[in-house]
């Protein structure tokens, strides 16, 4: 069952948010090469504890981490460790925060240091991927045509679109209803009305669209070993048009610096 939002519950969860988007400004200040995945996690849960906020991924489901970081060949759920990042490497970082009960959830994949230009096309079309997905959620329009746009964008770029994999629901728990695929038919699935408060977070490979999972039954990466890309922003549906909840706007001021 899909839970449709008030406007205050919306204003609720835009402040849960944003809680995660200046988290991974926080984040885009110190990611640099040589600096480790739990770094950037005790980076982040420090600051979200700051802001009266819960971190939402840790305990989740077991996950271990405040952060889900995932580099190179990663696609999501990966666990931050002890290795440091490499130059060269991009690394996708998806956080969650709880405020006042509500949900934040949002993530960026970062290039870190010198990154070759076919990998940095992949996160750009990946961005656009997003941009694309959020376009299509408003009312008239049904949870299928949110995926077909995206898949579209992606394959005429020469790139896999992630199945097992989609966005979700968001609101008092971290998924709920509906399943948001990044690929699908225009006009099916569910009706998108106002109130509808969904994440949109496409995962795109460079190579086939399958997955595997490692042994440690969280890190999911590409069949073939080659990047996948992964951005995602919280939007609710307000007199029929998409919103956005969440900003890349504090990642780009902290890079910017750079």
């Amino acid at each position: 069952m899909i839970v449709y939002k008030t406007r205050e519950e919306v204003e609720l969860m835009r402040e849960a948010a944003q809680v995660v988007s200046r988290t991974l400004g926080k984040v885009a200040e110190a990611i640099e090469p040589g600096i480790t995945p739990l770094e950037l996690d005790a980076i982040a849960e420090s600051y979200i504890r700051s802001q009266n906020a819960i971190p939402g991924f840790l305990g989740l489901y077991d996950f271990p981490n405040t952060l889900c970081i995932s580099i190179n060949e990663q696609v999501v759920h990966g666990y931050p460790t002890k290795d440091p990042i490499k130059d060269g490497d991009i690394v996708s970082v998806d956080c969650g925060a709880i405020l006042d009960g509500y949900y934040g959830d949002h993530a960026y994949t970062f290039a870190v240091g010198d990154v070759s230009p076919d990998v940095l096309k992949l996160l750009k079309v990946t961005h656009e991927c997003l941009d694309i997905g959020v376009e299509q959620a408003k009312v008239g329009n049904r949870i299928g045509d949110i995926g077909y746009y995206i898949q579209q964008h992606a394959e005429k770029n020469g790139y896999g679109v992630v199945r097992e994999l989609v966005g979700h629901g968001i609101g008092k728990t971290m998924h709920e209803e509906p399943q948001v695929p990044n690929f699908g038919r225009r006009g099916r699935g569910k009706k998108i009305l106002d109130g509808l408060t969904i994440a949109i977070e496409p995962m795109i490979n460079m190579g086939t669209e399958r997955v595997k999972y490692l042994e440690d039954n969280w890190t999911i990466v590409t069949a073939d070993g080659k990047p996948s890309a992964h951005f995602e922003h919280d939007v609710a549906v307000i007199d029929g048009k998409p919103e956005v909840l969440s900003t890349f706007k504090y990642v780009e001021e902290a890079l910017a610096k750079k």
